[in-house]
This record gives C-alpha cells, sequence and structure tokens, in this order.
C-alpha cells in the first residue's frame, strides 16, 4: 500500500470463483481477496471494486481499478482516506482471519 494526497493506492493479488468474497492474508507483496464473482467479463473487477468500497466504508466511486483488468495482480486506488484508515479496516481482518 502507497499513500498519495487524494487517497492510497493497493496491490492485491485477487483470486477470482471463491465460494465466498473475503480478504485472504498476505501474497507476496500484496494483499490476497478471495471473490465469489467468476472472472467473466468484468464481473470480478466489478465485484472487487464494490467488496472493497463496503469494507473500507468509502463510496463505490471513491475506489477505482487502475491497473490489472485481465490480470490476477491489480492495482486499486482508493480515494478519500488516509493509510491508517485503511490499515485500521485491513489489518486486524488478515490477522483474526475474516471480517
Amino acid at each position: 500500500m502507497t499513500e498519495h494526497p487524494a487517497g492510497v493506492r493497493l496491490t492485491l493479488h485477487v483470486q477470482p470463483g471463491a465460494r465466498k468474497s473475503e480478504l485472504a492474508g498476505e501474497h507476496g507483496d500484496a494483499l490476497k481477496i478471495r471473490l465469489a464473482a467468476p472472472p467473466v467479463e468484468g464481473k470480478a473487477n466489478a465485484a472487487l471494486l464494490q467488496w472493497l468500497a463496503d469494507y473500507l466504508a468509502v463510496p463505490r466511486r471513491a475506489v477505482s481499478l487502475l491497473s490489472g483488468e485481465r490480470n490476477r495482480h491489480k492495482i486499486v486506488a482508493v480515494s478519500g482516506v488516509d493509510a491508517g484508515a485503511v490499515l485500521a479496516r485491513l489489518l486486524p481482518a488478515s490477522a483474526g482471519g475474516g471480517r
């Protein structure tokens, strides 16, 4: 995760087609997220952005995909938040095995 004046950028490793959408810890230098959505016609990307918005308690318009549209490795921007707020939401879940 890197902080920018407008918000943060998250490096993610996404596993589509999972039983349920959840944070699954770390995968190298990225956060691993399992998604219930299938990797078809952008459905997993749309589900990822909505899930992140809900999980981080920000409006959907605050979350955007910067790179990795057709790849498991993605970079997502979240505007209107700081790194501390994002870490407070993400770290307890990854350490405790889910939200």
